[in-house]
């Protein structure tokens, strides 16, 4: 089985953001950036057990991205994947990273695709669904749990109120949810050997996008809690009326 598992670069969940002065940037001054913890915790684990339950198989890490992720990218070569593959191009929009991980994809006969659910950063969802639109494969959204057999796999998903099981045939796309995998961390050995493991640098291809960022806006900062004794009902009642207000 050949496994592909999309990863993205995202700044550390205790990063203080901020944009340039035009607000058509993200300020990356003093940030430090991980693997996207979807893509690590739950795509890439879950793929490399797969990998293991199915001798012979190959996990490919791709990435789009500039040289200053591949510390990044060498980490999801310490959690045993096989080798891995960087798109040099900036990840301007879920669009753009969607088709140049297409089209890498598109040779290689992957039997089944990985992305994590979204990015930490933008929680946007976007990138899973639109490349299996650009390779017309089936895709599955925020999967909990997957097992495969044969050419089928049988994945769950959290749905409100319940839980919905579903089978597709390979090759598809899914989006790993909390539930698919455990986080893990790399051993020693894992570490020492992503070192002499194969990273490939590819160009882009020429892709006109369609969207364009052109702001950012921090959100409203939140407001401070207002502490009433529990025997201060009347002073509790009073704030309710006059002073808060409904989202």
């Amino acid at each position: 089985m050949k496994i592909m598992v999309c990863v993205s670069k995202t700044p550390d969940t205790t990063a203080k953001i901020s944009f340039n002065a035009a607000n058509t940037e993200f300020n990356s001054a003093g940030v430090a950036y991980i693997m996207n913890p979807y893509d690590e915790w739950y795509a890439l684990v879950r793929a490399v057990d797969l990998a293991k339950q199915f001798p012979g198989s190959t996990v490919t890490v791709v990435h789009v991205g500039r040289a200053d992720s591949d510390q990044i990218i060498r980490k999801g070569l310490a959690l045993e994947a096989n080798d891995a593959v960087r798109i040099d191009a900036d990840p301007h929009t879920a669009l753009f990273t969607a088709k140049q991980l297409a089209e890498h994809a598109r040779s290689k006969n992957y039997d089944l695709i990985f992305t994590g659910k979204e990015t930490i950063d933008h929680n946007g969802s976007d990138v899973g669904a639109m490349l299996a639109e650009f390779l017309d494969l089936p895709f599955v959204s925020y999967a909990s749990k997957m097992t495969v057999a044969g050419t089928t796999a049988t994945i769950e998903r959290d749905i409100e109120g319940g839980v919905e099981v579903v089978e597709v045939k390979l090759p598809f796309v899914v989006s790993a949810a909390k539930g698919m995998a455990e986080q893990r961390i790399p051993n020693m050995m894992g570490i020492m050997k992503a070192k002499n493991k194969p990273l490939a640098v590819v160009p882009p291809v020429a892709f006109t996008d369609k969207a364009k960022v052109t702001r950012f806006e921090l959100p409203k900062a939140k407001s401070g809690v207002r502490m009433v004794s529990a025997d201060e009902m009347d002073e509790l009642v009073r704030l309710l009326h006059s002073e808060a207000k409904v989202i």
